[in-house]
């Protein structure tokens, strides 16, 4: 078992707490999958779509809860909570695996030979570790730092207590539950074989080809930027 530092979920969370949540949380995940697995040759197919509705709905109910983002309370219990649902639904799956036969449980020295054990201390490793330092902090640094500059840049009002309910209803968590249980059986079902649409490309792996794709990314993102900002510009002098 490794302490590691491999979290980094506060850019997602800023903005699905100054914007819209739903719309953050989808673009992050999609970000994810693209920039991280399609743009570098691979698709797991039903393995990557756990991660898709974990990251979603973590980041959705962050942001849900949070009406007034200079309130610093809200923003870091929120932080946290986000963070810790999508790390627990991980572990949860992670166990199901083992419990239900279709991963082995590879035992870790020094630790029980209990997957409940091992599961649980990389959960507290990921949470204490990562999902303070780079999640919880930046966020609640960034978070009112950013409130009321950076929206009028995109044509939008900031969010208040007015406009936000900060409010999780029932509704919400029956349909986070759908998505979790969604995202139980594809991973289950991608661990058995069953991956649906997986491919490799064969240039996976070229470091060519990942500094080309990362400049991709990155002008694509520049481009959308200045199309936001000329928007954001145009929307303004009709205001005027």
């Amino acid at each position: 078992m490794e302490f590691s530092v491999e979290y980094f979920l506060f850019i997602p969370l800023v903005l699905a707490m100054l914007f819209d949540p739903l719309s953050a949380a989808l673009g992050a995940a999609t970000g994810e999958l693209v920039f991280s697995e399609i743009m570098l040759g691979q698709f797991g197919g039903l393995g990557e779509l756990e991660k898709f509705l974990t990251v979603t709905i973590g980041v959705y109910v962050a942001g849900k809860v949070v009406s007034d983002p200079r309130n610093r309370k809200r923003v870091a219990a929120a932080a946290i909570t986000g963070t810790g649902l999508q790390l627990l639904m991980g572990t949860i799956v992670d166990i199901c695996k083992v419990q239900f036969a279709i991963e082995d449980f590879e035992a870790v020295a020094g630790l029980p030979e209990s997957v409940f054990v091992t599961e649980g201390f990389a959960f507290l490793n990921d949470l204490l570790f990562s999902g303070i330092l780079f999640c919880l902090l930046p966020t609640l640094y960034l978070v009112p730092k950013l409130y009321g500059k950076i929206e009028p840049l995109l044509g939008m009002k900031p969010r208040t207590s007015a406009n936000v309910s900060g409010h999780i209803s029932m509704k919400i968590i029956a349909v986070c539950l759908v998505g979790f249980i969604c995202a139980v059986v594809s991973q289950m079902l991608a661990e058995s074989g069953f991956e649906l649409i997986g491919w490799e490309a064969g240039w996976a792996g070229n470091t060519t080809s990942m500094a080309a794709g990362m400049i991709v990314a990155a002008a694509a993102a520049l481009l959308i930027l200045i199309a936001m900002r000329k928007n954001a510009a145009e929307k303004v002098s009709d205001t005027k």
